[in-house]
């Protein structure tokens, strides 16, 4: 297992995600103990020592199973992250009542590592609300010492990220951010590695093969990939592009049976860093995915310029990219229900003036109406 140096811990590199354990028949709210506990046991027999969960997990259920199944082995022997759920804005004024409930379920009398949870457009306002203090009764808890390292991970856009730091990036020790080659550019995760690297905040990744679509590419991008490593399979790829991104501490994979531990455990046995022309290639290749079923927008802007509703339009068509992408998921959803009602996409009016000044020939106002089917619940 290869580690990485965090202050005065030595963390495993793969660490085990657990929002994707196995659970019985089917049923989400209900994680199989038995299985959780070989998943763990084996786990720290391969040297994962970094073990990730959260107050929403698997309907409130993981921090249980994980606390007794990790209860089973000596608690100096792993690292217990868990998180404030303030995604949801009914728990913005229950800190200190979730975090004691939280150590509760988990059997533990602290965390070795907390964040707060998806910092996003539509929690912004509340977690830096100084009346809130959400990041302060946090700090408390860390000078208790029931928080050894507190940090946040992120979904929401770059300037909500960067509005985040400005507020608390002093007390941030670490930064969990979805990162993988798709997102390099789709979402603009280069962006928040440069400023994490800047400010010399590590990093944490979620989302390393992109909700297993990274597991399976085109048959003509797996035989590129194979021709410049044919030793590799296509999902060490994506951990081996993680391998080379400056200041990654930890790669969280939700790895739900036995055969996937095995088999990413092997993989993050060896550093493997890309070269320069395999990283670009990855990237190549990302690229052509990620137009496949979208719209080739270039955030050029000329749109804007003749748009009578003011619309943000490259933002709203990179949203529906993603969405469509995802084929579904909680991302646009989120960024456009925290805009005003004006600026939403079901504000065209349809005079197509952005279309007649459109460089890709994209139907924007056809694309916006999809847009605004797609979110209806």
């Amino acid at each position: 297992m290869l580690y990485q140096e965090f202050q005065d811990k030595s963390l495993s590199m793969l660490g085990l995600g657990t929002m994707r354990l196995p659970v019985i028949d089917g049923e989400d709210g209900n994680p199989d103990l038995d299985a959780v506990c070989a998943l763990v046991d084996r786990a720290i027999e391969l040297g994962v020592n970094y073990f990730d969960t959260a107050w929403g997990y698997h309907n409130g259920q993981s921090e249980i199973v994980m606390g007794k199944a990790l209860a089973r082995h000596p608690r100096e022997s792993f690292y217990l992250a868990s998180k404030f759920p303030g995604y949801d804005l009914a728990n913005v004024d229950k800190v200190d009542e979730i975090f004691e409930k939280q150590l509760e379920k988990c059997g533990v009398e602290y965390f070795d590592f907390y964040l707060v949870h998806n910092v996003c457009e539509t929690n912004i306002d509340s977690y830096t609300d100084p009346q809130l203090a959400i990041v302060n009764r946090l700090l408390e808890r860390k000078k208790a010492g029931q928080i050894r390292h507190l940090g946040f991970s992120v979904h929401g856009a770059q300037p909500i990220f960067e509005r985040f730091l400005d507020a608390y990036g002093e007390h941030m020790e670490f930064c969990q951010v979805q990162l993988n080659y798709l997102d390099w550019s789709f979402q603009d995760a280069k962006s928040k590695v440069d400023v994490l690297n800047e400010r010399g905040i590590p990093i944490w990744v979620m989302e390393p093969l992109r909700g297993g679509r990274l597991v399976s590419l085109s048959d003509a991008d797996t035989s590129v990939l194979k021709q410049l490593r044919p030793e590799e399979s296509i999902h060490g790829w994506a951990f081996r592009f993680l391998q080379s991104v400056p200041g990654v501490g930890v790669v969280l994979s939700g790895m739900s049976n036995m055969e996937q531990l095995e088999d990413n455990c092997n993989i993050f046995s060896q550093d493997k860093p890309l070269s320069q022309y395999e990283f670009d290639t990855l990237l190549q290749i990302a690229d052509r995915m990620s137009k496949a079923n979208g719209v080739p927008c270039t955030a050029c802007r000329y749109c804007t310029e003749y748009c009578p509703q003011g619309l943000d339009i490259p933002n709203l068509l990179n949203l529906y990219n993603e969405h469509v992408f995802t084929g579904g998921g909680f991302l646009a959803p989120m960024a456009v229900g925290a805009m005003e009602e004006a600026k939403r996409p079901s504000a065209c009016v349809g005079c197509r003036s952005c279309e007649a000044v459109c460089p890709q020939q994209i139907k924007i106002s056809e694309t916006l109406s999809n847009f605004t089917e797609k979110l209806k619940p």
